[in-house]
């Protein structure tokens, strides 16, 4: 049998671990009430997008501010002298998103490509046709054709014959192979302009600034004879000599032909000859937005329109009474 004095013990033995456990209880329950608005936070929606934004916003103004991505670099094998200066970036007129070609830059500076340029580079990209409507006429642009003769055939008799230029026909090339274009340029192959804006870094910016970036060698720098020197471009000895120069064509608008203006001309109308899509992409990037926006608003009030009633409905139960 157990005595008095034994159950004492007992008892104050099993109250003293309750109080124990309810101590440690407490002290969990107030350590994770603490932490729990911390892990929460952390665990929330907000702070994933907060930091998300933080990160890519960080990431796009280190860009913006040293022109490449952080801790990536740029990987090339030319200094900074041989790749050439950077060109400035200028306003054009078709920079913005919604923003589309001057048409009559385009058309004055297809003028400086036919009476300067079309002498030493081909358009081999773009047709007649491409003109319509863009920069002249359909009768204009037929007119133009008509004056270039083209090889076509054979004939009834098997023989080639030349024939007037129409409308499917593509711009002729400066020179019919690419030996006679370098026996003419002291060995140097002058580029198809269709795809230069893309082709080169900077785009039209580059060309710009290299059409009107001639200057005299600085001290120290030898050119070798035959090239010309300019900054922009990489190694800054390039054998195409400066062609722009003020009045050397004269504009049908009666625009002043400063060199400026003839390079900035020349630029819109290259530019177009790389991306002739350009304006309507943009009208069918704005045409997407319009529709989709409208899309999204008609499917959240659709969604508040039907959910709204479930939602907001009140349930309540009424038991039958008993008949006791």
């Amino acid at each position: 049998m157990i005595t008095k004095s034994a159950a004492h013990v007992l008892l104050r033995t099993s109250s003293s671990r309750v109080a124990a456990k309810q101590a440690v209880g407490a002290r969990m329950a107030s350590s994770a009430s603490s932490t729990a608005p911390q892990s929460s936070f952390l665990t929330s929606r907000t702070a994933i997008a907060s930091a998300t934004l933080a990160s890519v916003g960080s990431i796009a103004w280190y860009t913006h501010l040293y022109g490449q991505l952080p801790f990536i670099g740029s990987v090339s094998a030319n200094s900074p002298a041989e790749e050439g200066l950077h060109p400035a970036s200028y306003p054009w007129s078709h920079k913005g998103w919604l923003d589309s070609f001057d048409h009559a830059s385009i058309r004055r500076g297809y003028q400086v490509y036919r009476e300067v340029c079309a002498a030493c580079h081909s358009l081999d990209r773009i047709a007649w046709r491409n003109l319509v409507g863009v920069s002249h006429t359909a009768d204009e642009v037929k007119a133009m054709a008509e004056e270039v003769e083209y090889e076509d055939g054979p004939d009834d008799t098997g023989e080639m014959f030349k024939r007037p230029g129409k409308l499917s026909d593509y711009m002729p090339p400066a020179y019919p192979n690419e030996e006679a274009a370098r026996a003419g340029n002291a060995g140097a192959l002058p580029p198809d302009l269709s795809l230069i804006v893309k082709a080169r870094h900077s785009g039209a910016d580059y060309i710009f600034s290299l059409l009107t970036g001639y200057i005299d060698p600085p001290a120290g720098v030898t050119i070798r004879e035959g090239l010309n020197y300019n900054p922009y471009f990489p190694g800054g000895a390039i054998a195409m000599a400066r062609v722009l120069f003020d009045g050397l064509v004269e504009y049908e608008d009666g625009t002043p032909a400063t060199t400026s203006q003839m390079a900035k001309d020349v630029v819109t109308f290259l530019n177009w000859a790389a991306e002739p899509e350009h304006d309507d992409r943009k009208k069918i990037g704005l045409q997407a937005v319009i529709i989709f926006s409208t899309l999204t608003a008609l499917s959240l009030y659709t969604k508040r329109f039907k959910w709204t009633p479930i939602k907001n409905r009140k349930i309540i139960y009424n038991p039958p009474k008993s008949s006791h």
